[in-house]
């Protein structure tokens, strides 16, 4: 009879440590509704408001009516005036012929694989109802965030690093962790956050090493860890202790791979070079690396608080926030077809909602910015299971509100659902009596823009 193992050597010998044990099923790949279009989803978050007339709908009529009242004025969270024509310039590209800002003439290079949703509409003009329904797919109450649902509907295709992964250089968002969060849904689903404003790994993930314990110290530790948290557990039902328990897990075999992952000076320097430099550019990298290792979704947000929401001095402000990650996101699009993966990864580009086609006005004069507009906006999407150089529906013809084919979140959070091989309806969790889901009880899949 062989010699009987005892439990911390056979939990060295799985490779995954004790934490399976934790985790049980929920960091294993599960199966799609059906066949899916895309496996895993990059997602650049311009929070604060990107304006869609200043980057992806153009409106010629502003520039006819410069200076002049908007005959669709709608009622906005500040005074505005009147109309503002874009300082920028707008151009066709591709065999579509889609039209693009200068602002995006690197992303524009890509045109015909992307889709571009120019009917999109939230329900405020308030940045924080308005991000937790483009994360969470409502505005009001607390619900887990789309790359919670995803990584509950699919699993993980990676144990050692976590399935959702949120970067945000220098700091929180607005609304902070909420964006990510996994809300009623298992702990172990809610995304984790790195500061990628760190280029050293030790600073990128807090404690990813420790200074005083070998691995083998640290498996007894976790071990004891494990027996003291169950034992407390057995007593109580708190999914909040769970989710400790699992964080503890994850951040134990994050020490074996969260350091190459997130090593950049890996790559080749014809790669590095191609993303070029600074911050965003090093994140989408890593990005890159994380879904080539498993991770299902990487939301890269653009800085801490609301660098968008410019109003005012738009076209200083746009350029310089435009130029900061419009050569990355051009890259990642090259660097996914040249490595076969842009096929089955989606790539989502947007913020919480759009700007204003009218200058706004604080104390009665403008400082050429403009104010929130949830009437109307855009949203691209390329990769996975899209219909490239393709555009959804319209704004008006001074771009304030969506006329053809209007487009709410929750269609949009359907779509992705979708190309990931989920049926939106039937990825559902219990809590407080009834069945929730991302889409909430509403949703249908944008078809004109799936391939």
């Amino acid at each position: 009879m062989p010699p009987q193992l005892s439990r911390r050597d056979f939990l060295r010998r799985s490779g995954m440590g004790m934490a399976m044990l934790g985790l049980g099923d929920t960091l294993l790949a599960s199966k799609p509704h059906y066949a899916p279009k895309a496996k895993r989803v990059i997602h650049f978050f311009l929070n604060g408001g990107p304006s869609h007339v200043d980057t992806f709908d153009p409106k010629p009529a502003l520039m006819r009516y410069a200076g002049k009242p908007v005959p669709s004025h709608r009622i906005t969270e500040r005074k505005t005036g009147a109309a503002f024509p874009s300082p920028f310039k707008f151009q066709r590209y591709g065999q579509s012929g889609i039209e693009v800002s200068e602002l995006f003439a690197k992303t524009a290079a890509h045109i015909d694989d992307i889709a571009v949703i120019r009917s999109m509409q939230a329900q405020v003009p308030n940045h924080e109802p308005s991000l937790m329904l483009m994360n969470c797919g409502d505005s009001i109450q607390p619900r887990p965030s789309m790359g919670a649902w995803l990584t509950y509907g699919l699993g993980s295709e990676n144990a050692n690093l976590p399935g959702f992964i949120a970067m945000c250089p220098g700091g929180m968002p607005i609304k902070g962790a909420e964006n990510w969060q996994a809300a009623f849904l298992p702990g172990a689903f809610q995304g984790t956050y790195v500061d990628s404003k760190h280029e050293a790994v030790d600073r990128l993930i807090e404690n990813i090493r420790s200074p005083h314990a070998d691995t083998n110290v640290q498996l007894r530790q976790l071990e004891l860890l494990r027996r003291i948290n169950a034992a407390h557990r057995a007593e109580r039902s708190d999914l909040r202790l769970e989710a400790r328990i699992q964080s503890f897990e994850l951040a134990f075999r994050m020490q074996m791979e969260a350091a190459d992952a997130f090593d950049v000076t890996q790559e080749p320097a014809h790669i590095r070079k191609m993303y070029g430099d600074g911050v965003h550019a090093r994140q989408t990298l890593i990005a890159r690396r994380l879904l080539e290792r498993g991770v299902r979704m990487v939301q890269l947000w653009h800085g801490a608080g609301q660098p968008w929401d410019n109003h005012d001095n738009i076209e200083t402000n746009h350029r310089k926030l435009a130029n900061d990650i419009d050569q990355p996101i051009a890259a990642l699009l090259s660097d996914l077809k040249q490595r076969g993966m842009l096929e089955d990864t989606l790539v989502i580009w947007g913020g919480e909602f759009g700007r204003t086609p009218t200058v706004e006005l604080a104390g009665g004069k403008s400082k050429l910015g403009r104010d929130h507009n949830h009437y109307g906006f855009s949203v691209w999407m390329a990769g996975g299971g899209i219909k490239g150089g393709t555009i959804h529906g319209s704004t008006d013809e001074f771009g304030f509100a969506a006329q053809d084919n209007p487009t709410s979140v929750h269609d949009l959070h359907a779509t992705i659902l979708h190309l990931l091989g989920i049926q939106h309806e039937e990825l559902t969790y219990r809590y407080a009596g009834r069945d929730f889901r991302l889409t909430d009880v509403y949703g249908d899949v944008i078809t004109p823009i799936v391939a």
